[in-house]
C-alpha cells in the first residue's frame, strides 16, 4: 500500500483532499454519532484517539466536546496545518495506525472515518491488534467504512466481516447507513456505512 500513501500524503500537499469535503457535509450526522456516543458518559467524557485524523476537522470537534483527544496521521503536511487554530485539549502525532505507539496511552474512545478502508489485509489486522492494546475497559470504536462498487481497484470495499476479523476482541453494538450527500462517483455508489463497536470484556 505504499503507492497509496503516497498519493495521500501528496494530496494534502496539492490540496485535493474530497474527503474533507465530504467530512463538511457530514458535519451534523458526525456530531449527532458523538452526541449518543457521549450519552451517559460522565463529562469530561475521556481520551479519544482519531485515526486517520488528516487535518484534525474532528480531533477539533472532539475536544471542542471536552474530550482529550489526540489524532494521528502518516501525512506530515496535515498534520502540521492541524495544529493551527486547535481548541486546548487537541493534540497531534505524526504515525501509523498500522503501528500505534504505546506511550500515546490508553484510550475511551476510537474514531475512524475511512482509514481502515485503504489498509490492506496486514495492515488491517495491525491497525486493530494496536487500537486493542491501548483501549481502556469499556472503549468504544466508531467507523465510517465504504462498500465495493465495480471499480474495486479504486474502491475496495469493506464488510463487518472484514472489520470483525481485524478486530476481534471487539462486538458490534450498531451499524447505520451513511448519507452519501457529498461524496460525488464513484463513492456515492459505495452504500457506506456507520458502524459502532465495544471492546469485550
Amino acid at each position: 500500500m505504499r503507492g497509496v500513501r503516497t498519493g495521500y500524503g501528496l494530496a494534502y500537499r496539492v490540496g485535493f483532499t474530497p474527503w474533507e469535503h465530504y467530512g463538511r457535509i457530514a458535519a451534523s450526522t458526525i456530531g449527532a454519532l458523538l452526541d449518543r456516543e457521549e450519552a451517559g458518559r460522565p463529562h469530561p467524557p475521556g481520551r479519544a484517539l482519531d485515526l486517520g485524523c488528516g487535518r484534525g476537522q474532528k480531533t477539533h470537534e472532539l475536544a471542542r466536546r471536552g474530550w482529550d483527544a489526540v489524532g494521528i496521521d502518516t501525512a506530515v503536511h496535515a498534520i502540521e496545518e492541524s495544529g493551527r487554530d486547535a481548541p486546548s485539549g487537541a493534540r497531534f502525532v505524526v504515525g501509523d495506525v498500522t503501528a500505534l505507539p504505546a506511550d500515546l496511552g490508553r484510550f475511551d474512545f476510537f474514531l475512524d472515518v475511512g482509514c481502515f478502508q485503504h489498509l490492506d489485509l496486514a495492515e488491517r489486522t495491525a491497525m486493530g491488534r494496536g487500537v486493542t492494546a491501548l483501549a481502556n475497559p469499556g472503549a468504544t470504536l466508531l467507523m465510517l467504512e465504504f462498500g465495493a462498487t465495480r471499480l474495486r481497484s479504486f474502491v475496495g470495499g469493506v464488510t463487518r466481516a472484514d472489520i470483525q476479523s481485524a478486530f476481534p476482541g471487539w462486538r458490534l453494538l450498531s451499524a447505520e447507513p451513511a448519507s452519501t450527500a457529498g461524496l460525488g462517483w464513484p463513492m456515492s455508489r459505495t452504500a457506506p456505512q456507520w458502524f459502532r463497536f465495544g471492546l469485550a470484556s
